[in-house]
C-alpha cells in the first residue's frame, strides 16, 4: 500500500519553475531518499508535501487521502510530520517542553506521558537534559529533539529534511541509526531528503535522484538504469554517464 502518492507536481516561486512535474511513490514501511545537489529541488518538494509552499498544478494523496495544497497544521492531524532542514527547535523552551508542543495535535494526556518517556528512551541523551533549554544543547543533540518532537505527534509517516547537515562523522552515523530504528522499531515511514548520498542510500529501500527540480534517475540504492544513457550504474559510484557533474 502507498502511504505517499505524488502526481505531476509542480511548484512555482514567481517566475521560477522549481519543482517540473515529478512523480513518486513511497509504500508503508519504506524508507525513501531523495537526493541531489544544492538547489535540485529536494526541500521545496518536502514544503510542497507537508503544505509550507502552495502547489501549482499536480497531487499528492496521503494513505489514499488527496491532501493537495491542505494546510500544514491539518496534515499533522493526518498523520505527517515535518523534521525541517536546520532543526528548527524552540530554542527558549526546554527539552520537554518541546517534546509537549510536539504532542499539540493529541489531547491523550496519559498516552502523551507514556510517549515522552518513549522518548527519552529512544534518544537518551534527551533524558539526560530533559531540563535543559534547546538551544543551548549541541547541533547533534538538537537533530534528535527536533526528531523526537516530531514522533511525538504520532505520524505514520517522517519527512527528514538533511538531518545530517553540519554534524561530525560519528554524530551523522548515530542520527541515520536512529532513523533505521525509527522505522523499524517505531514502524513510520520516513522520506529522507539528503545531501549525503551515501548514507542515506545505505538505509533507504529506494532512491530517486532529482536534478533542476526534475528526477532524473531512481532505483534501490544499489543499481539502477541511467535514462539518459541506458547505462546500469550504481547509486554510489560516482559516475554519471560521462557528465561533468557529479552528484555523490
Amino acid at each position: 500500500m502507498d502511504i505517499l502518492d505524488v502526481n505531476d507536481l509542480n511548484v512555482y516561486y514567481g517566475g521560477i519553475h522549481a519543482i517540473k512535474n515529478i512523480s513518486f511513490n513511497i509504500k508503508k514501511g519504506e524508507i525513501v531518499s531523495l537526493i541531489g545537489a544544492n538547489g535540485a529541488g529536494k526541500t521545496s518538494t518536502l514544503h510542497a508535501i507537508s503544505g509550507l509552499v502552495p502547489i501549482k498544478s499536480g497531487e499528492i494523496s496521503l494513505s489514499g487521502e488527496n491532501v493537495t495544497n491542505i494546510e500544514a497544521h491539518k496534515l499533522v492531524s493526518l498523520g505527517m510530520a515535518h523534521v525541517p532542514e536546520g532543526r528548527r527547535i524552540f530554542t527558549e523552551l526546554t527539552v520537554l517542553e518541546n517534546l509537549e508542543m510536539g504532542a499539540y495535535t493529541r489531547n491523550d494526556t496519559e498516552q502523551i506521558k507514556e510517549d515522552i518517556n518513549h522518548m527519552f528512551t529512544l534518544f537518551p541523551r534527551l533524558a539526560e537534559r530533559k531540563k535543559q533549554l534547546a538551544g543551548t544543547m549541541s547541533g547533534g543533540e538538537q537533530q534528535m529533539l527536533a526528531m523526537a518532537r516530531a514522533l511525538m505527534s504520532s505520524p505514520s509517516l517522517l519527512l527528514l529534511d538533511e538531518p545530517s547537515m553540519g554534524l561530525a562523522p560519528l554524530l551523522v552515523q548515530e542520527i541515520f541509526n536512529i532513523i533505521e530504528r525509527i522505522n523499524k522499531e517505531e514502524n513510520v515511514t520516513v522520506l529522507l531528503v539528503e545531501q549525503n548520498a551515501n548514507m542515506a542510500l545505505s538505509i533507504a529501500d529506494r532512491g530517486y535522484v532529482l536534478e533542476t527540480g526534475k528526477i532524473i534517475l531512481e532505483g534501490t540504492g544499489k543499481l539502477s538504469t541511467c535514462g539518459r544513457c541506458g547505462a546500469i550504474i550504481a547509486f554510489r559510484e560516482a559516475t554519471k554517464c560521462g557528465r561533468k557533474k557529479s552528484y555523490f
